[in-house]
């Protein structure tokens, strides 16, 4: 699998935003999104690290360049 650089956590949102997850809510340190079966918490970090977001990448349900053509 390829690495998916460190990305900043708003890149991250409008990216899951477009495959279609909503922000459900969002505190000082974490932001929770669903598509109404999962959910994904995206850490408030600039960079989001890269296994950190390949992690998320996959709870998601996306692969890697599904992903990196949505940012």
């Amino acid at each position: 699998m390829p690495k998916i650089p460190g990305i900043n956590h708003l890149q991250a949102v409008k990216a899951l935003e477009k495959a279609g997850f909503t922000v459900v809510r969002q505190g000082r340190k974490h932001i929770v999104m669903s598509d109404g079966i999962r959910f994904l918490t995206i850490p408030r970090h600039n960079p989001v690290n890269a296994y950190t977001m390949g992690g998320i990448v996959r709870d998601a349900g996306l692969s890697v360049e599904e992903f990196l053509k949505l940012v």
